[in-house]
């Protein structure tokens, strides 16, 4: 359907979440997407993304969601052929798909992933590290004795679209996060062709104090305003 003139968004702000979505996703695409665990999670472009029907994709992530929320949607829906990601235990669905042979899996040490969506984002090809030296995490990657210590060779990691979450934004795209909520979104951010943010709050352009702008807007190209968003706690622990 040809959008009318005064239907297309001006500037980085959209109306919703599949609109944002719309001409940026597309099969078989990688896609990082930021959060730890359910905090910090881009919940309504993961439910649009599950509405678009897109598949084979495959999506770099700290963790893979919790079964029905987070990206644990798009697992049940079979959207995601491969996940790079640090910790998936908290996933069912997750397990049995791995472990049936339906889902592969790249597992990196956390620190790891973390600095592979950094270098990404900072043009670094890649970069040596100790983490994982003698461990399988080493099999069929270069390794490397520097000042007496043996290194092990990671690659950076690069994105089609990245999906983040952020807690504040402007309508150049400049992020505010809030606390741990930051997480891995900055890093997901920089490393995506295209990045679109969910935020809860959108201000005019200067109302940002220059200093508090975690992430500058030229990483940004969508932005979605979620004003309610769930929230969901992914371990619920209480005094008996």
């Amino acid at each position: 359907m040809i959008q009318a003139e005064t239907d297309v968004p001006k500037g980085k702000l959209y109306p919703n979440a599949d609109r944002a979505l719309q001409g940026v996703v597309a099969d078989g695409q990688t896609l990082a997407v930021g959060g730890f665990g359910l905090c910090g999670i881009p919940e309504a472009l993961i439910a649009a993304l599950r509405e678009s029907g897109v598949k084979g994709l495959t999506a770099i992530s700290n963790n893979a969601g919790v079964d029905g929320f987070g990206l644990g949607l798009l697992l049940e829906t079979r959207q995601i052929r491969k996940m790079i990601s640090s910790y998936v235990g908290e996933n069912k669905e997750f397990e049995r798909q791995y472990l049936s042979g339906e889902l592969e899996l790249e597992f990196n040490p956390q620190g790891t992933l973390a600095e592979r969506l950094r270098a990404g984002g900072a043009g670094i090809p890649a970069f040596f590290t100790a983490t994982g030296y003698g461990t399988i995490v080493a099999e069929g990657k270069e390794t490397r004795e520097i000042g007496g210590k043996h290194y092990v060779l990671e690659t950076a990691l690069t994105a089609d679209v990245a999906l983040v979450k952020a807690w504040k934004a402007d309508k150049a795209g400049n992020l505010v996060f809030r606390k741990t909520a930051r997480n891995f979104n900055p890093a997901c951010a920089m490393a995506g062709k295209v990045c679109i943010a969910e935020v809860e709050e959108v201000v005019e352009i200067g109302a940002l104090d220059p200093d508090h702008v975690h992430l500058p807007g030229i990483y940004v190209d969508r932005i979605v305003h979620n004003p309610n968003p769930e929230k969901r706690i992914e371990q619920r622990t209480v005094r008996g």
